[in-house]
């Protein structure tokens, strides 16, 4: 009979093996992930490795470009991240429905099962009674022969003969007695024989029932050994889904680790190099030239004669608009000097200005209230947060004015901040 752990052994074998298979897989996980970085167009493993050894002079420091490709492999390995948790997403359905399938083949080799072992019990009790019944017409076939050969020796022709010759009243009675004893035996012997051969019957009977029941158990033990090897693969099924899934999402955590390790890095490496370069609080997009790029966005207006939104004539725009990151977004300086204001400026709300001490100077106008972190007669370096983006003076929205004078006279901030290798908007 077919038993409900059949193959225990070898399932739980199976189970230790990929459990071994998914620990090395995992510990192998960070080396894999550098293998598989070029599949989204990510640096090479060698690369990589490169960013663990230290810049031996500030001309070996990376530059902007490297902290730009850095976070360029950074955001193409979050988009393929991203994808690969859609993957992920859709896996995980994929291991629900394979579990769920796994749990309803289990439910019907459970139901099989228990109809196979409740058909055992009533063919073995079948089988029981119709072995039972096929002994008792065995005994009463056995009695009745006994009887009958006993009614054989006796002879009835020879009783019927002595009584019609018997002359004396004394041996008559007895003859008769005889006689009548005789058919009493006789009755009782067709009675047996016909017990006999219902009994026979009825052994017969059970023992067709019997074949009946033990065919329908050989039916129900091959549907349970289906259900069985079904429910098995659903299950086997299920799980080598789920150890995919966790395969995917360790290479997946490795990866996005390593590129955010490289990315750090390599702006560490390039934060030390132009610090060195230009100053203790120098910082973001530095050109060779040492100017800075003063805030993120686009350009929403910009330098020259325009229809002022706010006074409804044409004026001059005396600098170029900066938005796109909001109020409260940091404004750095284009570039090394001292600060000669920093205050409220009219219609430029409040409002920076820094000598760069080489016949140029930049200003930075509507920074929020509050926004305003240096000083007067401070010492700036380019890139270094000096204020915050606002909406003061006469201003239609948070964005931050930029101002580049040449000689004190006032020049597009686009085309000269380009010249020095940096770019606007």
């Amino acid at each position: 009979m077919m038993g409900r752990r059949s193959g225990r052994g070898a399932d739980d074998a199976e189970r230790t093996a990929r459990g071994a298979r998914r620990r090395a897989s995992r510990a192998a996980a960070a080396a894999l992930a550098l293998a598989l970085l070029p599949l989204s167009g990510i640096a090479s493993a060698p690369a990589l490795a490169a960013i663990a050894s230290p810049a031996a002079v500030a001309t070996d420091y990376p530059s902007w470009q490297d902290v730009a490709n850095a976070q360029k492999d950074e955001s193409r390995a979050k988009k393929a991240i991203a994808q690969i948790r859609a993957q992920l997403a859709q896996l995980q359905k994929e291991v629900e429905r394979t579990q769920a399938e796994a749990m309803a083949k289990g439910e019907i080799y459970e139901k099989a099962q228990d109809k196979f072992d409740a058909q055992a019990i009533i063919t073995q009790k079948l089988q029981q009674q119709a072995d039972e019944a096929e002994q008792k017409a065995a005994d009463s076939k056995k009695k009745a022969a006994a009887m009958l050969a006993e009614l054989g020796k006796t002879g009835a022709g020879d009783l019927t003969a002595s009584l019609l010759a018997s002359g004396q009243s004394g041996d008559a009675d007895e003859l008769l007695y005889r006689l009548g004893a005789m058919d009493q035996f006789t009755q009782r012997s067709e009675d047996v024989y016909t017990q006999a051969v219902q009994e026979q019957n009825n052994a017969k009977a059970l023992t067709e029932q019997a074949q009946v029941a033990q065919d329908l158990l050989e039916e129900l033990k091959a549907e349970a050994q289906a259900a069985f090897e079904i429910a098995q693969a659903a299950a086997q099924e299920a799980q080598a889904k789920y150890e995919e899934q966790q395969e995917h999402e360790a290479t997946l955590q490795a990866q996005l680790a390593v590129l955010t390790e490289k990315r750090k890095a390599t702006q560490a490496d390039y934060l030390k190099g132009v610090r060195e370069k230009w100053g203790p609080n120098a910082g973001g997009i530095i050109s060779e030239q040492g100017w800075a790029r003063p805030s993120s966005g686009y350009i929403s207006s910009p330098f020259g004669m325009r229809y002022h939104p706010i006074y409804h004539s044409w004026l001059l725009h005396s600098g170029t608009d900066i938005a796109g990151q909001g109020c409260g977004a940091p404004i750095y300086a284009a570039h090394s000097g001292t600060v000669t204001y920093a205050g409220p400026n009219g219609t430029l709300g409040n409002y920076i200005q820094i000598d760069h001490h080489d016949g140029t100077s930049s200003g930075y106008g509507h920074i929020m209230p509050g926004g305003i972190h240096v000083w007067v007669g401070q010492h700036v370096d380019p890139g270094q947060p000096i204020a915050q983006v606002g909406t003061t003076g006469a201003s239609t929205g948070c964005h931050l004015h930029f101002i580049i004078r040449v000689g004190g006279v006032l020049t597009n901030p686009v085309p000269f901040m380009r010249a020095r290798g940096i770019t606007i908007g």
